[in-house]
């Protein structure tokens, strides 16, 4: 049997998936991991602990299948950062996206033409999850450690070095550093300029499609000699792919612990209001988009709060029955979901959650659905501004946590007015990796695309989305009325 393994390394877990040329998922394995936050501020973990996620992840995907893969490619989450020697070991421990100790470098790039140039050649938005602004950050706040660095890499060029002692890196995660010209795919001066480093501190870039024959490693030596590996892209990019989203006309919207929402275009679809971001799939297309850090992370907390210690299917299975309930609208109650900040589309670490609008009236169950319903106006926050650019968007293919809840799922098709398509469940970033690589093995000759008479498609309820317009529009104001306010609390607690 032909097949090729997707794997995806994660914030949280690598992910190894098998895919059948005929593009179906038939067996995965799974290795997780922790984070650490010795200070406020840091999130970091340890790549050996990802590298040995990587070696146990596939050996076990491997045992249970007794053909040989026809390759292995790879997927990676984005703004990552390692500080590491001329062997490749780490200095320090890897800087994650959640990062958020290079804010303040991040802000003043904001508010400074150069920083917002660096913003348009890049595709990245500013922001302290940008390689560039944590290698700003150490070198004005560790510059031992600084002077001591051979590189600067990501999580998936820590792998690759492993698996064949060369520092290379994909365009796709090059276009998410802050420092990669996206037009001209060449390591972008001026963004080096700012981090103080040259070209030769970073990887060498390659195309998302460039492949290697692995050749042995004493770590993984039940992997054949000559089996190609394909450096693949970014996990975000992967996911629009393996969700059959990568046309005009389509988006992606992942909702787990944080969301995000993606589009494919053939050029970049730069926003400096809303600072979206332009990442390189392949030479033909970027995929566009912006992030939010609370998605189900935000039910957790409110789970929580509300004196449920055990977050198992039967708590959500109850808490959506509440918020089933409640009408539309959460009877006049808004919530603001920057329980963590917020990324796309106000780019500010400073902000905070906040509800509005309580009267005697509301009780806790509209406080339930007015905290789901948020999370939903922050997705369409950003998907409207990708509309301003964009061709429109008449389906959304969504993945993610969320899809577990009907009741959610048929919210955000509400508070978006559009048709949502239940299209690749669990695993989308892997399987886009897989497809990735069947194409330029000649498995596939285009990629797969979604047929909607087939799948299960969500369609807003016109009562519903009527009422959400109008919540829509004072939920947009909320931030900017509020916005002094959070940031002096901010500085109040800091």
């Amino acid at each position: 049997m032909e097949y090729v393994v997707g794997i995806d390394i994660g914030t949280g877990s690598v992910k190894a998936v098998a895919v059948t040329a005929a593009g179906k998922s038939f067996e995965v394995a799974q290795h997780h991991y922790s984070f650490k936050s010795p200070h406020p501020g840091y999130h970091e973990q340890n790549p050996e602990d990802i590298w040995a996620a990587f070696v146990i992840s596939l050996q076990h995907l491997l045992q249970k299948i007794s053909d040989t893969p026809v390759a292995i490619a790879l997927s990676s989450a984005m703004h990552s950062l390692i500080a590491v020697d001329m062997n490749g070991k780490a200095l320090a421990p890897m800087m994650t996206w959640a990062d958020n100790r290079a804010s303040a470098i991040a802000t003043a790039l904001c508010n400074r033409e150069e920083g917002l140039a660096v913003y348009t050649a890049t595709g990245t938005p500013l922001h302290p999850m940008s390689p560039l602004c944590k290698i700003m950050w150490l070198r004005e706040n560790n510059p031992e450690l600084f002077n001591r660095v051979h590189r600067f890499i990501s999580i998936k060029e820590y792998i690759w070095h492993k698996l064949f002692k060369e520092f290379q890196i994909d365009h796709s995660i090059a276009s998410c550093t802050g420092m990669f010209d996206i037009a001209n795919l060449t390591w972008h001066a001026p963004a080096l300029a700012m981090a103080g480093i040259t070209p030769e501190q970073l990887s060498t870039p390659v195309k998302t499609r460039y492949c290697r024959k692995f050749k042995g490693n004493s770590a993984i030596d039940f992997i054949a000699k000559g089996t190609p590996f394909y450096i693949g892209a970014s996990d975000g990019c992967l996911a629009n792919l393996g969700s059959m989203a990568y046309q005009p006309g389509l988006a992606v919207m992942t909702i787990g612990t944080s969301g995000a929402v993606r589009m494919a275009s053939p050029k970049p679809l730069p926003n400096v209001k809303a600072m979206t971001f332009s990442y390189i799939l392949d030479e033909e297309t970027f995929i566009c988009g912006g992030p939010i850090n609370n998605g189900g992370l935000t039910l957790q907390w409110w789970l929580k709060n509300m004196n449920e210690q055990m977050t198992t299917d039967d708590t959500y299975k109850k808490f959506f029955q509440s918020v089933k309930e409640v009408p539309a609208g959460s009877a006049g109650l808004l919530f603001l979901p920057y329980l963590t900040g917020e990324r796309a589309p106000i780019w500010d670490s400073e902000s905070s959650g906040a509800f509005f609008g309580v009267k005697l009236q509301h009780e806790r169950r509209h406080f339930s659905r007015a905290v789901v319903e948020g999370i939903c106006f922050a997705m369409k926050s950003v998907l409207e501004a990708m509309e301003e650019n964009a061709s429109e968007i008449t389906h959304i293919h969504i993945s993610g946590g969320f899809l577990k809840s009907k009741v959610w799922v048929q919210m955000l098709a509400d508070v978006t007015g559009k048709n949502l398509v239940v299209v690749q469940t669990e695993d989308a970033s892997a399987v886009g990796a897989a497809f990735l690589a069947m194409k330029v093995a000649g498995l596939l000759q285009k990629y797969p695309t979604a047929n909607y008479q087939q799948l299960k498609v969500v369609t807003a309820n016109t009562a519903n989305a009527t009422i959400y317009r109008s919540n829509f529009s004072i939920f947009k104001k909320l931030y900017g009325a509020l916005k002094e306010s959070m940031h002096t609390l901010y500085e109040l607690n800091s």
